[in-house]
C-alpha cells in the first residue's frame, strides 16, 4: 500500500512500480481491497494499491485494519509505504502545478497540509518504509524505488554509495552517514581544485593523508559484519552516504574507494556523486 501526504509523489511512485512490473491501483475503495486480493486469483503480479485522503471511505483505523486483515486472514505480505515532503515544497508544487490541496478548498494552502499531515501521522508511524522527497528530483526519486521494490529475481541487498557537500544538507534516504571533513582538503591545492575525486592525482592526495588508512580499515570492518546481517533482516537497500565540504574532493575519492572495496567483496552497488551529477561545485 503507497499512501502518505498530498503532493509527495504517490502518482509517480505508482507508475515507477507498474514500470518496475507490478499491477498498480490508485484510490481503490477501501472496502473493495479484500475482493481484489486473493491470494492464487486475480492478479499474477505484485500488487500496488494507492490510497490517501481522496480515496473513499478513507480513514487511518481503516487503512490499517485493511493491512491487518489481509495479513491475517490471507496470510499476504502486506507492507506500507509512506510518502513524505517538507510543507514549504508541498506548497510549493500545488503552487506550480495550480493544484488544489484536497483539505484546503475553504482554508488556506498551508493549513491544509497542516491537517492533512495530523490526520495521516499514525499511518507515517506505522510505515515499513518512509521515503522523503522533498530534495529527491524524479530520476533519484525512481532509483530508490528500484532499489527496494524491483522485481527482477531475488535482488539481494543493493548497497547505494554515495557523496554529498554537507552545506548542501544530509542525504535523507541515508542509512548510514560518514563524515571526510577531517582529511587534508585537496581544493586548497591549486593543481587539485579544479579536479574530483575521480581523478587519479585527487584520489592519491585523498590517500596519502595520515588518517586516511585508518578510516578506511575503519569503515571496512564496520560494514563486513553489517552487510549480510542487513540481508539477513530482509533489507533490500541499504545507502551509505560519505560527505565533505564541497561534495567534489574528498568524498567522492573515498565513496569511489568504498564502492570499489564492495564490489570485490560480491556485494551490488550502485554509485553516485550528489554534486557532480547536479553540477555543484
Amino acid at each position: 500500500m503507497v499512501t502518505g501526504m498530498s503532493g509527495a509523489g504517490k502518482t509517480l511512485a505508482l507508475k515507477a512500480l507498474e514500470d518496475l512490473g507490478w499491477e498498480a491501483v490508485d484510490n481503490l475503495p477501501l472496502s473493495l481491497v479484500g475482493s481484489l486480493v486473493r491470494p492464487g486469483e486475480g492478479v499474477p503480479r505484485p500488487l500496488a494499491i494507492g490510497v490517501d485522503i481522496r480515496t473513499r471511505d478513507f480513514g487511518v483505523e481503516s487503512v490499517l485494519a485493511a493491512i491487518d486483515r489481509l495479513m491475517a486472514e490471507r496470510g499476504l505480505d502486506v507492507r506500507l509505504l509512506f510518502l513524505d515532503c517538507d510543507d514549504d515544497v508541498l506548497c510549493r508544487r500545488f503552487t506550480e502545478t495550480r493544484r488544489r490541496h484536497p483539505l484546503a478548498a475553504d482554508r488556506p494552502l498551508l493549513d491544509g497540509i497542516h491537517h492533512e499531515r495530523t490526520l495521516v501521522s499514525p499511518l507515517r508511524a506505522r510505515a515499513d518504509l518512509l521515503i522523503d522527497t522533498t530534495s529527491q528530483p524524479p530520476g533519484e526519486f525512481k532509483r530508490v524505488l528500484t532499489g527496494h521494490f524491483g522485481l527482477e529475481g531475488d535482488r539481494g541487498l543493493v548497497v547505494f554509495v554515495t557523496s554529498f557537500a554537507y552545506r548542501n544538507g544530509l542525504p535523507r534516504e541515508a542509512d548510514l552517514v560518514l563524515d571526510a571533513r577531517f582529511l587534508a582538503n585537496p581544493h586548497y591545492v591549486a593543481e587539485l581544485k579544479p579536479l574530483t575525486g575521480k581523478d587519479q592525482a585527487v584520489a592519491d592526495y585523498v590517500a596519502a593523508d595520515p588518517a586516511f588508512a585508518n578510516f578506511m580499515d575503519s569503515v571496512t570492518h564496520l560494514l563486513e559484519p553489517l552487510l549480510p546481517r542487513f540481508a539477513a533482516e530482509g533489507k533490500s537497500y541499504l545507502t551509505i552516504a560519505f560527505g565533505c565540504t564541497g561534495g567534489r574532493h574528498r568524498s567522492v575519492a573515498i565513496a569511489e574507494r568504498i564502492a570499489g572495496w564492495l564490489r570485490e567483496h560480491g556485494s551490488r552497488v550502485e554509485l553516485r556523486h550528489r554534486e557532480l551529477d547536479e553540477g555543484g561545485s
